[in-house]
């Protein structure tokens, strides 16, 4: 570093040592979680341990969260009073910034309503047809082609492969609120390393199919319950190159969908049975810590 100006050190060999985290260090965002984690766990709250971003205080008659991304914060709770004396003394050591009650949060829209809460990213997915180049274009139904399977064909490779990554790296944030693409996206990010004309032809039929729904999202309502219930599925052999099967599977909580994946296995199956049994394993994982996250 660069000593400051108007400061003199003797001898030469000597170095300045902070009194706090600096702007732009490696170990800022470190020294900045872990100043935040322990002023939280001083005022009562609890560190989940399936997702370390997620504090939590409950007691007999209040409940009250909190999740962490970075330097933004987003509070939920029954207990008002709670809420605003956690905004309180969060002031007091960081001087936060109050926005009101959520709206938007990392490109995801939060819509309230006296039967529930929804999420969408239409913004986002309207940037995306945009950038696309695909604002006026004709809609389709269907993300995917029923008959298409994707693999490492021999049709012209693309002439610029980082189009196609940007494209498919921004379906892939999109699938966190469309769980209706999150197939399609599984099959399309095989391909980053060399997609081809087909590849990116379907990539863009993914675009078609959202100009029809850019605001379709998720929906949370207050009247559900708190039971737990899962689906898995897999697809034997669906992947043409490996012949690796497909796993597939949601969680709801009550009526509101929570979790949801679409991945290739990481071994052959030899069987529809082992697939099943793979998705079914992948899945009771995805359950166990999902019912850790609930308290």
């Amino acid at each position: 570093m660069v000593i400051p100006p108007g400061l003199s050190i003797h001898p030469s060999n000597h170095c300045c040592k902070p009194k706090k985290s600096l702007y732009g260090l490696k170990q800022e965002s470190r020294k900045w979680y872990e100043k935040l984690s322990l002023l939280l766990l001083s005022s009562g709250y609890v560190q989940a341990h399936a997702d370390h971003s997620l504090f939590v205080k409950a007691t007999s008659s209040a409940f009250t969260a909190l999740v962490v991304y970075v330097d933004d914060i987003v509070f939920t709770g029954n207990c008002a009073s709670e809420i605003t004396n956690l905004k309180t003394i969060l002031h007091s050591h960081f001087h936060i910034k109050d926005l009101g009650q959520l709206k938007y949060f990392l490109g995801i829209e939060v819509a309230h309503s006296s039967k529930g809460i929804s999420i969408c990213q239409r913004k986002y997915c309207l940037e995306l047809i945009t950038d696309s180049g695909l604002i006026g274009c004709k809609t389709t139904s269907t993300p995917m082609d029923d008959s298409l399977r994707l693999h490492q064909d021999s049709s012209e490779p693309l002439a610029d492969p980082l189009s196609y990554i940007w494209l498919v790296g921004r379906l892939i944030y999109l699938t966190s609120t469309r769980p209706d693409i999150v197939f399609t996206t599984q099959q399309l990010s095989q391909f980053m390393v060399a997609p081809t004309q087909t590849h990116f032809q379907a990539a863009l039929r993914v675009i078609r199919y959202l100009k029809g729904c850019p605001g379709k999202g998720l929906f949370f309502s207050h009247q559900s319950s708190t039971n737990l219930l899962g689906f898995s599925d897999a697809d034997w052999a669906m992947c043409v190159d490996t012949r690796r099967s497909i796993t597939g599977y949601c969680f709801f909580i009550g009526n509101s969908l929570v979790s949801w994946k679409a991945k290739k296995q990481s071994t052959v199956s030899r069987s529809s049975v082992e697939a099943e049994y793979m998705a079914l394993a992948s899945a009771t994982c995805e359950r166990l810590l999902t019912s850790s996250r609930m308290f």
